[in-house]
């Protein structure tokens, strides 16, 4: 276990959350969100992020239905991890992200009240909790 640095994405069609984390603290912290059209970001921004933080890993949450089966948002955000490999040459994992809306808004709210419930900051919370959820994953 050693000291990587994990950038994480909540993809959106209109908007990504974004978190960095630790493995040695197998946590993880938001950073902003941006705004994407039809699923489409602006990738000099993810290509920013990725210079500015050299992550060794980019986890991308997999939306999937509660029952665990794959609709249209779990393809598109496929495409969206394999893109980001395909550009920037990162390695790219993905974590299923079934409970972390809710679980976002939860932690927002234990923070900050209805008023840290602002759309970008539960996108970039979202992305926090998929690299957590990812973290916990790898220690099982």
């Amino acid at each position: 276990m050693g000291d990587k640095s994990v950038l994480g994405f909540d993809y959106g069609t209109k908007s990504i959350g974004i978190a960095i984390g630790q493995e040695l603290t197998a946590s993880a912290r938001p950073l902003l969100s941006i705004k994407a059209v039809d699923g489409i970001p602006k990738w000099e921004e993810i290509g920013a992020l990725i210079t500015e933080w050299k992550p060794d890993l980019v986890v991308v949450g997999l939306p999937l239905n509660m029952d665990g089966t794959e609709q249209e948002m779990t393809q598109r955000a496929r495409k969206f991890a394999n893109r980001i490999s395909g550009r920037f040459g990162v390695k790219v994992a993905t974590q299923d992200e079934r409970l972390t809306t809710a679980d976002a808004k939860a932690r927002l709210f234990e923070m900050g009240g209805y008023k840290a419930l602002t759309k970008g900051q539960v996108d970039a919370m979202s992305a926090v909790l998929i690299v957590e959820s990812y973290f916990e994953n790898q220690y099982q």
